[in-house]
């Protein structure tokens, strides 16, 4: 197996969970409340700052300038691409500046964002990539599910642009980029390893699941 084939299969019952999810389903079906959608958003855009730091790490470890030039691109695709998807939202969903400014990081939040920004100090380009992977392909992954199970959510007149968004060639395209990276980086990768990123990609997995979790119950 290659290795994103390896860290999939680890983590494969925890994303099980987030296609039965009642936030991410809601997004499908139109019926999530949109009060849990602005928690939602205004997380995941405090979220999306250091997710960008992240990358960016990935620029100061990384030796070669190819791959320097990829990180750099990964932080602009998601400064200047997915928080594109958020920043419509933001303004439909009456979220100012201030708001932004005012806002504090869940719990959640600020555990998962703490370890991946962990993993990639005291880490390499692999690390990171990894810890970065368990977010980028499972919305990749639930975008996809979504679109098949409810056929009409990519037309429905407010979540049809996160569907759209998350299903795009731009998005995907990323995403392949990141799988296809992995894959080169930990070719060869021996077993002991390979048992240090599946235990990278299980706890952000993890922290996925509690983000939908956290974004559902509305906790800080």
């Amino acid at each position: 197996m290659t290795l994103t084939e390896e860290l999939y299969e680890s983590a494969k019952d925890i994303w099980a969970g987030y296609h039965e999810h009642p936030f991410v389903n809601g997004i499908g079906d139109g019926s999530l409340p949109i009060e849990k959608f602005r928690f939602y958003m205004l997380q995941d855009y405090l979220y999306l700052y250091d997710y960008a730091k992240v990358f960016a790490l990935g620029v100061v470890k990384a030796k070669e300038p190819s791959m320097i030039r990829r990180f750099s691109a990964f932080v602009e695709d998601t400064l200047g691409g997915e928080m594109d998807i958020h920043s419509g939202y933001m303004e439909r969903l009456g979220i100012t500046e201030e708001d932004v400014a005012r806002a504090t990081k869940s719990l959640a939040n600020a555990s998962y964002t703490s370890y991946m920004l962990n993993v990639g100090f005291r880490g390499d380009e692999l690390d990171i990539l990894v810890a970065i992977l368990s977010c980028a392909w499972s919305y990749a992954e639930i975008g996809d599910r979504l679109k098949k199970k409810y056929q009409e959510s990519v037309n429905h007149p407010f979540y049809g642009e996160w569907v759209k968004g998350y299903t795009s060639r731009e998005y995907n395209d990323m995403n392949d980029e990141l799988l296809y990276l992995v894959n080169i980086l930990g070719e060869s990768a021996g077993k002991k390893r390979r048992e240090e990123l599946k235990e990278i990609f299980i706890n952000c997995s993890r922290y996925e699941a509690m983000f939908w979790d956290m974004a559902w119950n509305m906790e800080m």
